[in-house]
């Protein structure tokens, strides 16, 4: 695959802390300067098998991260409180041993958008995002039988309502639409057809139920195949169609890649890769994350930051452990930037990209930005102690301090800083530096 042959540090595109830091905020959002210095003192393909292999943060995991992360989790249920299962999910991706896993989690949370609005059900969101979790670098078959009987996903498309001779088509049409073929690879016909194959799917007790009194188990004509088709051979149809890779592929590279990075020839190989691996979800991210492609200067700052990426890769970066921020701020700071967890817009999801970026939302970062300095995601306010950060890492002075901030924060990107004094909270040289970067960041592109 020559479009996705790996990256080899050359006179031109050297391993640096530039590329290392771009690894790091586009998969996993973000690093420590320990973590950071580690990964650009050795290879950068050493540095792609520890993200891969959940071995990339060394810094900030708790020793009990599951007992508390279930501790948070079954508060949630027990209130219940869908702020709380949001900061619940926040939790996870700041202290996770497996950050690469929640970064999937979420792109699969857009690619099924599941809302609570209409779902009113926290235990079925709760459980409808372990299974993301679960499948999240499975082959892609897995987690779709899996959502098909996923009860937040059946009530959000009203499968329970669609029985044998009452065909309800949202599920079928999300299916083929958004979950796996796209838009323009199948027929009105398809979609109704496939509405029947999929009847008497439902729930009882919480639980996926399929009724068979309910299920049309008549002739069907779908994508120019005939048979007495139901859900599963539905299901397998439609895995096996070029169209879906190529739709996963999108989705991929989406998440990766900046616009207009990747091309048709690469895209088309990526499908392949794909469709030939069972729609192998894990290696196809590693073909994307090892390439050179990946690395590119194209492929570098190509991104608008997404709020969650915005919210955890300076936490991260000032190492802002021990004492946690509070995760219920954190989730009030991701809903102003226009990321709701559990709400999505619509059965879209997200669009992402540009979107995130809007007159409300660049305000809400740079808000945040200074909260975060002058400690106000803390309840009580907490402001970092920056000193302290930089003794520990033996930075003598402020220029010193500035460049590593410059780094960890923005990859290398320079920015021309205001001799104004930016926050009377956080005065000192330091902080304002910090301050000036953080609130240049909703700027630039990860």
């Amino acid at each position: 695959m020559n479009a996705w042959h790996r990256y080899q540090p050359t006179a031109q595109q050297p391993w640096n802390p530039g590329r290392a830091v771009h690894l790091h905020r586009r998969c996993i959002f973000g690093a420590t300067w320990n973590e950071l210095q580690r990964d650009v003192s050795g290879k950068p393909q050493d540095a792609v098998s520890r993200v891969l292999s959940d071995e990339a943060r060394v810094d900030g995991i708790p020793d009990d991260f599951t007992r508390l992360a279930d501790l948070i989790g079954n508060a949630a249920m027990q209130q219940p409180n869908a702020e709380r299962l949001k900061a619940w999910w926040i939790y996870r991706v700041f202290f996770t041993p497996a950050p690469l896993q929640e970064r999937l989690t979420f792109m699969w949370h857009n690619h099924f958008a599941t809302s609570n609005l209409k779902i009113k059900s926290l235990p079925y969101m709760q459980r409808q995002n372990e299974t993301l979790r679960k499948h999240a670098t499975a082959p892609f078959c897995d987690l779709l039988y899996a959502m098909l009987q996923d009860p937040a996903l059946l009530i959000w498309l009203d499968a329970p309502a669609n029985r044998r001779e009452h065909a309800n088509e949202n599920l079928s049409r999300e299916l083929l639409e958004l979950f796996t073929l796209g838009i323009g690879n199948y027929s009105e016909a398809d979609v109704k057809d496939a509405a029947r194959a999929l009847t008497g799917m439902t729930i009882n007790e919480g639980h996926f139920h399929f009724d068979p009194r309910r299920h049309d188990n008549g002739k069907k004509t779908i994508l120019a195949k005939t048979g007495y088709f139901d859900a599963d051979q539905l299901t397998e149809i439609l895995l096996q169609q070029p169209a879906t890779a190529r739709r996963l592929a999108d989705r991929l590279i989406a998440e990766f890649c900046g616009e207009g990075v990747v091309n048709e020839t690469a895209h088309n190989e990526l499908a392949t890769q794909l469709q030939t691996s069972n729609l192998d979800i894990g290696k196809a991210v590693e073909t994307i994350l090892r390439s050179q492609l990946f690395f590119s200067d194209a492929n570098i700052n190509s991104r608008i930051c997404d709020p969650l990426s915005f919210l955890i890769t300076p936490l991260r970066a000032l190492e802002l452990f021990d004492p946690p921020p509070s995760t219920l701020a954190l989730s009030e700071w991701s809903a102003r930037m226009g990321l709701d967890l559990f709400f999505p817009p619509n059965v879209a999801g997200w669009p992402g990209g540009r979107a995130w970026l809007t007159t409300r939302t660049v305000i809400a970062r740079a808000n945040y930005a200074a909260a975060m300095i002058s400690g106000v995601v803390y309840r009580p306010t907490n402001p970092p102690d920056l000193h302290a950060l930089a003794n520990k890492y033996s930075v003598s002075n402020a220029d010193e301090f500035e460049k590593m901030m410059n780094t960890l924060l923005l990859g290398d990107v320079k920015i021309k800083q205001s001799s104004e004094s930016i926050t009377s909270t956080a005065s000192s040289p330091e902080a304002n530096s910090v301050l000036a970067l953080l609130t240049g960041f909703h700027a630039h592109l990860h």
